[in-house]
């Protein structure tokens, strides 16, 4: 017996083995297996039997780890799709897919029980305890032991966790009456469960209106059918979305389907993982990566076993092992983090469109800012666009007011300063947007006017004045700060930019009585404080939300009556063709926070150039404004959607092997591109623009072609006969959404 088994190496092929008798009927598709791999011992995927094969002397598998497929046939389909499109092994898509320590890269030997699929956390078991045949006996128990007895009779069962959390430690009095047959111990496997300590209140269907309705209607008739379709639900901030999504989801959970929703962070998880709850109840399982690894893999096997017919999760619940899919839902489907940066560069929102389709799914793809291309998708009627043009209950769109900041030095200008003022008077509540963390973006020596800057990236350091450190935000390189100018050694460094740090700073001395809350990176570590944060300003404990891109969307606050955003131009300046695209998203996005409630919201846009088409368009609510202006700069220049992108990005410790090999591989591009006469266009090698990054100098050349079919060519052939100096790291990334 031959098998067909996947590594999860940076390997394009995948590897043949021989069974031995005793493990015939365990290796199956599906299972792990520990396999011999030149002096290792490595986990490896088996993906099937092999009737011819080229080599005679095979080696055998060891063991096998595992006693159920980890992965249906449909499921590795997708698994095989996905490695040949973005040009990645295939075991390592299925390492990717897999929860998180679930491999063994390297080992001695194995004892292939739960322990080791559990990546070394075992199958959690808890003792639970009954009611026993005895009722009752003659031989003492004690006072506490009958106090005990009394809980177990009147809850029927209950672990013995809750026992110790009334008791404190009960255990001689749990064995006595288990020995007399008072009581009955069973053990079994219990799953860590995240929404363990959330409160539940139960919510039931709203009206639509007539927008929500024609929308439902129609992804309704495709659900009826079990058909593909791929749907645009295009709907201006705060128009009910998840209303449409809830009641479609039910549609689907009725038909016998169930459901995959996928949202761009965890920190929109919270509140849309509540409303859920609220109207399906149990059933919903989440994958995310604010879990501990312990909880996502109870959440996978609970999903694997079927217990979970709604699947909530960030861009890697794409991977989610959930049959018999009805509905595909992406939330923001804008947002660039649904893209894999490292590793296997996959974007979650293509890749739903594929499962999607593989499934017979409805697909559904919803944003109040949806992209370019998906814009372009649907008036080439690729997408089918499903418009929600108004909010609901006919509430109005904020009013929006252009600050221009020219030739002033306040972080928060006089207008913005009195409409906060007045708010928090008032008891309503705020949220004001800058897009940088920190307290200073940089310090600069008043002596030799060097900045501090990262010695292992190409940018300058961030002040953080509550940590006393400048720090790195791409390597987390940090120092002492004020400090002193490592190029003159002067102690006089003068802070220059604002980051929400500086901006909570002068909020609080504006408003000394305002309860202030800042969300960003920094103040979102640790396990739960997503959640924490974004209660307080549902349940009105907060006045004024001071955050980073993660407070700008999805987040529905009826309280926030004023939006603040400040430097509204500050992606404008990045090196990247979607740089208006973003900046018109994030705009957007955050000024839909405001007037979500009773009451109309009001917004102060804070920018150098207040007449930039990006910031003019979504201060006026003008999307078609904006959409029409970007795809014609789009077509013009021959970018996506009128284009395909790939980048080749070259990185390496030493700077001159580094170019070496780029000028190496972009004469092997053009000698490939001249001898199979592609119409691809090669541009580069150039600097990435952040050209150091931890430690490693980094080139990119960019490949731009019309259609998918050559791009891909040029990209394969290159691999082929491409060879990587030893010192140099190349990897290829396939409709890359990150330029920098």
């Amino acid at each position: 017996m031959i098998i067909e088994i996947a590594i999860p190496l940076y390997l394009d092929n995948t590897f043949h083995y021989t069974v031995p008798e005793r493990l015939s009927l365990q290796a199956l598709p599906g299972r792990r297996a520990i396999v011999p791999f030149g002096r290792r011992k490595l986990t490896g995927y088996i993906l099937g039997t092999v009737t011819e094969c080229a080599f005679d002397k095979l080696k055998e598998i060891i063991d096998v780890l595992d006693s159920e497929p980890l992965w249906t046939a449909n499921e590795l389909e997708f698994f095989r799709w996905t490695a040949s499109y973005y040009l990645h092994p295939l075991g390592e898509v299925l390492r990717a897919a897999l929860p998180a320590g679930i491999n063994v890269q390297s080992r001695k030997g194995s004892t292939g029980d739960d322990a080791e699929l559990s990546g070394g956390k075992p199958v959690r078991t808890e003792k639970f305890y009954l009611p026993g045949p005895v009722v009752e006996t003659s031989q003492r128990t004690g006072a506490r032991a009958l106090e005990i007895l009394a809980i177990i009779r009147e809850t029927g069962e209950i672990p013995a966790s809750d026992l110790r959390k009334r008791f404190g430690t009960c255990s001689p009095q749990l064995k006595r009456l288990a020995e007399l047959g008072l009581a009955v111990v069973q053990e079994r496997e219990v799953y860590r469960d995240p929404f363990k300590h959330a409160a539940i209140k139960r919510d039931v269907p709203r009206q639509l209106n007539k927008h929500q309705q024609s929308a439902l209607d129609a992804i309704q008739a495709c659900l009826s059918q079990r058909q593909y379709t791929a749907f645009l639900l295009y709907g201006v901030t705060g128009s009910g979305k998840t209303e449409v999504y809830l009641q479609a989801i039910s549609r689907a959970i009725e038909n016998g389907t169930n459901a995959l929703v996928l949202v761009p962070e965890i920190a929109l998880t919270p509140q849309l993982t509540g409303r859920f709850q609220s109207r399906f109840g149990g059933g919903i399982a989440i994958l995310h990566s604010g879990l501990s690894d312990g909880e996502r893999y109870d959440e996978w096997r609970r999903i694997r076993r079927g217990l979970a017919r709604i699947v909530i999760g960030a861009r890697s619940a794409i991977f989610a092992p959930l049959e018999n899919i009805g509905i595909i839902i992406i939330d923001e489907e804008h947002e660039a983090s649904f893209k894999q940066s490292d590793g296997l560069r996959y974007n979650a929102r293509d890749l739903a469109l594929v499962r999607g389709g593989m499934e017979q799914a409805a697909v559904v793809l919803g944003s109040a800012t949806p992209l370019v291309t998906s814009i372009h998708a649907a008036q080439q009627k690729r997408l089918t666009m499903l418009d929600l043009p108004e909010r609901v209950e006919n509430r109005p769109m904020p009013t929006v007011e252009r600050v221009a900041m020219k030739g002033s030095k306040e972080t928060i200008s006089a207008q913005l300063a009195a409409a906060l003022t007045h708010t928090v008077e008032n008891g309503q509540q705020a949220i004001v947007f800058l897009n940088r963390r920190g307290f200073a973006t940089f310090l600069v020596c008043a002596s030799c006017g060097k900045t501090l800057s990262c010695p292992n990236c190409s940018v300058t350091l961030t002040y953080h004045r509550q940590r006393a450190q400048s720090i790195c935000h791409y390597c987390d390189y940090a120092v002492p700060a004020p400090g002193t100018c490592p190029e003159c050694g002067a102690t006089e460094l003068t802070e220059l930019g604002a980051g929400t740090e500086k901006l909570e700073s002068e909020l609080k001395e504006l408003l000394p009585r305002a309860r202030i809350l800042r969300m960003d990176s920094d103040t979102t570590s640790g396990k739960g404080s997503h959640e924490r944060l974004l209660s307080r300003m549902s349940d009105g404990t907060a006045d004024i939300l001071i955050g980073t891109q993660m407070i700008a969307k999805g987040h529905d606050f009826p309280g926030v009556t004023l939006v603040g955003v400040i430097n509204a131009e500050a992606g404008l300046g990045m090196p990247d063709f979607r740089a208006a695209e973003r900046t018109f998203q994030l705009l957007s996005q955050v000024i839909g926070r405001a007037g979500r409630g009773d009451s109309p919201g009001k917004v102060f846009v804070q920018a150098y150039d207040t007449e930039h088409y990006a910031i003019f368009s979504a201060a006026g609510h003008d999307a078609a404004g904006f959409y029409q202006q970007e795809l014609e700069f789009r077509q013009e220049v021959g970018y996506p959607p009128f284009s395909f992108l790939a980048v080749i990005g070259i990185s390496g410790n030493l700077e001159q092997a580094v170019s070496a090999q780029a000028e190496q591989s972009a004469k092997l591009l053009m000698q490939i591109k001249q001898r199979l006469k592609l119409r691809v266009e090669i541009l580069g090698p150039a600097p990435a623009p952040i050209y150091r990054l931890r430690g490693r100098f980094r080139c990119q050349i960019l490949l731009k072609a019309v259609t998918r079919k050559e791009l891909r060519q040029l990209v394969i052939a290159w691999r082929q006969q491409s060879r990587a100096a030893s010192t140099v790291r190349m990897a290829v990334d396939i409709d890359p959404v990150d330029l920098m």
